[in-house]
C-alpha cells in the first residue's frame, strides 16, 4: 500500500498496515456491506409484509417508528458495551441478532406482530450499526489516514445488491419468508466468519504516530481495566450529535422525496421520476468511495464545510429548477455532497475519546438516525402550508447551518490524541 501524496492535509506517515489490520478492514468492510444487504432485504419486502398483515399505510408509517425506536434503544446500549467488551465482541452479535431478526417480519400475522418483529429488527440494527462503526474507528485509527468513508459506501453498495436480488426473489414469486430465512441464515453464517478477523480493543495494531504530527495514544498495560468512559458527552459531541442529526434529516428527505418532487413539481412521468433518487444514491455512493481521499489531503473539516455547502447548493438548484435535467443534477449535486459528510461526523465522535468511543458514536449515530426518520415527517406537514418544492428548502437550511458549523470537526483539546490529518 503506497502512502498518500502529501498535500496541505497530509497525515500520518507510517510503515504499512499489519496483516492483522489489513485483516480488520476486510471484515469492517463485511459486516457494513451485510448491513446494507438485511435492511435492504427488508426494504424490499415492505409491502409483502404490509399486505400480508393487513395494515394500511397510515398504520404502516406508525409501526415503522417502532423500527427507528428499537434502533435507537439498542444504539444506547450498544455503545457502552462496546467499550467495555470490544467491538469485536459486539460486532458479530449485532450482527447475528440483526439477521436473526429478519425473519420475524415476515412471519407477522397482524399489525401487533409486526410492530413487536420490527422493534427487535431496529435492535439489531441499532447494536450492528454502533459496533461496526466503532471498530471502522478502531481500523482508522490504526491505519492512520481517514478510511470511514469506504465502509459506508460499502454499506450502500449492500443495499443496492440486496434490491436486485429481493427484486428478483419477488419475480420468482418466493414466499418473503423463504427469502428472508434464507438471507438471515447467511447473515448468521457471514457474521461467524468474519469475526475472528476484527481487533481486539488493543491499539497495538497500527502504525505509531509522529510526535511531530501528534501525541501518541497511551496504551493501558495488559491485563488493566479499561479507562471508564465519561458518562455524559463532551460539548463537542454533543454538537457533532447535532449536525448528524440535521444532515441525515437530509438523506432521509432525498430517500422518501426525490422521486416525489420530480413528479409533482415537474411532471415527470413515474419512470423519469424515479431518476431522481438513483442519481442522488449513485452520487452519494461514489462520492463515500472518493472521501477518503479527500480528507486525508484536505481534512475533516474541508470536507464537512464544502461538502454540505455543495449540498445545498444542489438542492437548491434541484429545488428551482425549471426542467428535469436541472433537477436531477441538482439531486446528483446533494447526494455527492453529503457523501462524505456523515461518515466525518462518526470519525470524529470515535476519536474524541478512545476509552468512550462506542459511547461516543452511539449518541452522535442514535441523534441521526433520529434525524433520518424526521426528515420525511417533517416535510410532509410543510407541504400543507407551502409546495413541495419549498418545503425542500429546509433540508437545504441544514446543509447550510453545517456548513458554517465545519469548525466542530476540529479537535478542541489539542493534548488529545485526534484524527490522522490537520484539520482545517
Amino acid at each position: 500500500m503506497q502512502p498518500l501524496a502529501p498535500g496541505p492535509g497530509a497525515g500520518l506517515q507510517g510503515p504499512p498496515p499489519s496483516a492483522r489490520l489489513r485483516n480488520g478492514r476486510r471484515a469492517t468492510f463485511a459486516y457494513f456491506a451485510l448491513n446494507g444487504f438485511l435492511m435492504g432485504m427488508w426494504i424490499v419486502h415492505i409491502p409483502v409484509v404490509r399486505r400480508h398483515t393487513g395494515a394500511d399505510h397510515a398504520l404502516l408509517g406508525w409501526l415503522l417508528l417502532l423500527l427507528g425506536a428499537g434502533a435507537f434503544a439498542g444504539m444506547r446500549l450498544a455503545g457502552p458495551l462496546t467499550d467495555r467488551f470490544g467491538a469485536h465482541v459486539t460486532v458479530p452479535a449485532g450482527a447475528a441478532l440483526c439477521a436473526v431478526a429478519l425473519v420475524p417480519p415476515a412471519w407477522a400475522a397482524d399489525a401487533p406482530a409486526l410492530g413487536a418483529a420490527l422493534l427487535l429488527l431496529g435492535f439489531g440494527n441499532g447494536c450492528l450499526d454502533v459496533g461496526m462503526n466503532t471498530h471502522a474507528v478502531q481500523v482508522e485509527r490504526g491505519y492512520g489516514r481517514p478510511v470511514m468513508s469506504a465502509f459506508h459506501a460499502v454499506f450502500s453498495v449492500g443495499g443496492a445488491l440486496a434490491a436486485l436480488a429481493g427484486a428478483a426473489a419477488l419475480g420468482l414469486g418466493l414466499p418473503a419468508a423463504a427469502t428472508l430465512g434464507a438471507t438471515a441464515l447467511g447473515g448468521l453464517l457471514l457474521a461467524l466468519l468474519a469475526a475472528p478477523a476484527l481487533l481486539d480493543p488493543d491499539p497495538a495494531p497500527g502504525p505509531a504516530p509522529d510526535p511531530a504530527q501528534a501525541p501518541a495514544p497511551v496504551s493501558a498495560p495488559a491485563g488493566a481495566p479499561a479507562a471508564r468512559p465519561a458518562r455524559r458527552a463532551s460539548p463537542r459531541v454533543r454538537t457533532l450529535a447535532v449536525l448528524a442529526f440535521l444532515l441525515m434529516l437530509c438523506e432521509g428527505v432525498a430517500n422518501d422525496w426525490s422521486t416525489l418532487h420530480l413528479e409533482d413539481s415537474l411532471d415527470a412521468p413515474a419512470a423519469t421520476a424515479a431518476l431522481a433518487y438513483g442519481a442522488f444514491a449513485t452520487a452519494m455512493t461514489a462520492g463515500r468511495f472518493l472521501a477518503d481521499r479527500v480528507a486525508a489531503r484536505t481534512g475533516p473539516v474541508a470536507v464537512l464545510r464544502y461538502g454540505a455547502a455543495l449540498a445545498a447548493a444542489g438542492l437548491a438548484l434541484a429545488v428551482a429548477a425549471p426542467g428535469v435535467p436541472a433537477a436531477l443534477a441538482g439531486w446528483t449535486l446533494f447526494g455527492a455532497g453529503l457523501s462524505g459528510c456523515v461518515p466525518q461526523l462518526f470519525s470524529a465522535a470515535g476519536h474524541a475519546d478512545p476509552a468512550a468511543a462506542g459511547a461516543n458514536v452511539a449518541r452522535v449515530a442514535g441523534l441521526g438516525y433520529l434525524g433520518m426518520l424526521a426528515g420525511p415527517a417533517v416535510i410532509g406537514p410543510l407541504t400543507r402550508l407551502v409546495p413541495l418544492g419549498p418545503a425542500l428548502l429546509l433540508p437545504v437550511a441544514c446543509c447550510a447551518f453545517a456548513a458554517l458549523a465545519a469548525g466542530a470537526l476540529r479537535p478542541r483539546d489539542p493534548g488529545r490524541p485526534q484524527p490522522m490529518v490537520s484539520e482545517r
